[in-house]
């Protein structure tokens, strides 16, 4: 008996030793970075667990466990710091550990993208942008698309407006990855909450919705009423007869003015001529609109009217919005 546990013990002494030596291995061995300067941005509240993950899926390690385990026997699980990284010469895990406990962060300049703006605004603020790389200057939509991993042919809407920090030199593609990560995000995730009774087949024409309310709407309260006179439109089977669409589709000939002829002329994002909602999205929404276009207030409202101070006067039927239409505008 005596000599069995002598035995497990020194098996377990063993078994510790070769541990202690496999972790120290592992802790001291180089890592080949996927990119140089290697970027990684640690959000806030990020456990050590996703952490990890987040390198193994930048391909910066081969598996999770070890760094994981690393962590916990040095104590440092608790004690990562988040902020945007900068990794210029192959890391080991060990001072890896040691940079997220510190929390040596990279300078950090912000980029800003607003809520209306169109992809075609955004490329512009990245060409203009003195610190980025502009990776994308020469590339076609299509092919920024592809780059971002989208099957999508069209980009309006698709990348999420918001003050994004950044790196001085980093490419601004891997910009527009994170907005449109970003995007995907947050339409996923307002969709699962979304009103059952809503005309939307798909999460994208809820995009679209949201960017219409995005351009319709001078006072945030409104959106979640705007939205609800547009989805009530659509339910009634009328034209949703919205300015900003047929704006969008003019294209350079928009010169600040709209005229009859403009309304009449057809595009397929004229909303006067054509029934249903454009085909893709005309502006960035803001997550404000996407949860307003998921979920509208209810109201029976089909018409609004601009007062002048940027609210609106909403109507349930054409008798009360030709009077508002009096009242406010002529």
């Amino acid at each position: 008996m005596i000599a069995k546990l002598r035995s497990l013990v020194l098996l377990l002494l063993l078994a510790a030793l070769l541990g202690a030596g496999w972790l120290y291995h592992f802790a001291n061995r180089e890592l080949a970075l996927p990119d140089a300067p290697f970027q990684f941005n640690l959000k806030p509240g990020s456990t050590m667990k996703m952490v990890a993950r987040q390198l193994t899926q930048a391909q910066l390690l081969a598996e999770p466990w070890s760094f994981i385990a690393l962590a916990r026997v040095l104590g440092k699980s608790g004690q990562i710091k988040a902020g945007e990284y900068e990794i210029s010469q192959n890391p080991t895990p060990l001072s890896l550990l040691s940079l997220f406990a510190k929390g040596q962060q990279a300078e950090q300049v912000p980029v800003q993208f607003i809520e209306g703006q169109t992809f075609a605004d955004m490329r512009k603020i990245l060409n203009d942008h003195p610190a980025l790389k502009h990776d994308s200057k020469d590339l076609s939509e299509i092919e920024i698309l592809r780059a971002m991993g989208s099957s999508d042919n069209k980009a309006e809407g698709l990348f999420f407006p918001d003050k994004y920090l950044v790196i001085p030199g980093s490419s601004d593609l891997k910009l527009l990855q994170r907005a449109y990560k970003a995007m995907q995000e947050h339409l996923a995730r307002t969709w699962e909450t979304r009103d059952p009774s809503l005309p939307y087949s798909e999460p994208y024409q809820a995009l679209i919705m949201a960017s219409i309310v995005e351009k319709e709407t001078g006072q945030p309260s409104e959106r979640p009423l705007i939205a609800s006179v547009f989805i009530n439109r659509l339910k009634k089977r009328m034209l949703l007869q919205t300015d900003p669409t047929v704006i969008y589709g003019m294209g350079d000939r928009y010169n600040g003015n709209i005229r009859k002829t403009d309304l009449q002329r057809d595009t397929p994002y004229n909303t006067y001529t054509r029934a249903g909602m454009p085909p893709t999205p005309i502006a960035m929404p803001g997550l404000a609109s996407i949860k307003a276009a998921l979920n509208p207030a209810t109201s029976n409202a089909l018409y609004f009217v601009a007062k002048g101070d940027g609210s609106h006067e909403f109507s349930g039927n054409l008798v009360d919005h030709n009077r508002a239409v009096n009242k406010y505008q002529r």
